[in-house]
């Protein structure tokens, strides 16, 4: 395995980065998580352009530039001999004391790409669906992190592991004001009576409210491409517990899985407890669009 480490390939094995690195020091940084088909990486300058608003928002970097990295991700793939893979972007402060940074972001960040095979999931979880937990804790619409894919995912990570022990495949996050977020990595919708429902993301919200704390995935935005190709209602809302208990169907997207049916929130089933209908074209449509533009 080669890794892209600012600027040039270097073996897995003497990949180095300093221990006053700003990631390491104090979580300073983003990461993206791509996917790969057919030697080609899917959709990377949404990925890119994502992550260089966050930079420049949250103080990050100025310097980075959506040209270079696109092309560097698809060069860690090709150099790694990879048709599919997992891809990781992750950008930190670099090697500064941010305790005497004046945080203008005219440091140089550290760049690392890795490429590495895909994620492999069972079937089951498409054909039969998974159960997912709610998370104790609660996401901040006033955090002005909230929204971006920040480094410090600890807290993400603590309910995942919590939902794996009870059987679960991903734990749901509500805001501190009770409104459904996401998942731990993942966004979330609903189908109720032939609409597609999801939260606000940030970016979306309504004037006049609180800023969403929810990440404006990729695969999201795949789903909402779909929907109105196949003139399926969509409602951006608030939503509560009981609007998730109620649906028809749940399902949750990320870069990783595409789309992932949910058939039950804990010991409570989703709708007839089955995959729905609308989980399926979305999945479908998901792999379709995958195939297509990486062809």
């Amino acid at each position: 395995m080669h890794l892209f480490l600012n600027g040039r390939f270097v073996p897995r094995d003497e990949a180095r980065v300093s221990v006053f690195d700003a990631g390491l020091q104090h979580a300073v940084g983003l990461f993206e998580t791509l996917g790969a088909r057919n030697g080609q990486v899917f959709r990377p300058r949404f990925h890119v352009d994502r992550l260089i608003e966050s930079a420049r928002t949250l103080g990050l970097s100025e310097s980075l530039h959506a040209g270079p990295l696109v092309d560097a991700l698809q060069a860690t793939l090709e150099r790694n001999a990879l048709a599919e893979a997992r891809l990781r972007l992750t950008v930190t402060g670099g090697d500064l004391n941010l305790l005497q940074s004046t945080g203008e972001g005219g440091h140089d960040p550290t760049v690392l790409i890795v490429a590495q095979p895909p994620t492999r999931y069972p079937e089951a979880f498409f054909e039969k669906g998974v159960m997912v937990t709610i998370a104790d804790a609660r996401t901040n619409p006033l955090d002005p992190f909230a929204g971006h894919k920040a480094l410090s995912y600890w807290n993400r990570i603590r309910p995942l592991q919590h939902a794996g022990r009870a059987g679960g495949s991903e734990a749901l996050w509500f805001s501190v004001t009770n409104h459904l977020a996401s998942g731990c990595v993942s966004n979330a919708f609903l189908v109720k009576d032939g609409i597609l429902l999801t939260p606000f993301a940030r970016g979306e919200e309504m004037s006049g409210a609180l800023p969403a704390p929810v990440l404006p995935g990729i695969t999201r935005g795949v789903i909402l491409e779909l929907a109105q190709e196949r003139r399926l209602p969509v409602e951006r809302r608030q939503l509560s517990v009981e609007d998730v208990l109620g649906a028809d169907e749940v399902f949750l997207t990320n870069s990783s899985w595409g789309v992932l049916p949910v058939v039950a929130v804990e010991k409570e089933p989703i709708g007839k407890g089955a995959v729905g209908e609308v989980a399926k074209a979305m999945r479908e449509g998901w792999l379709r669009v995958v195939e297509e533009e990486t062809a």
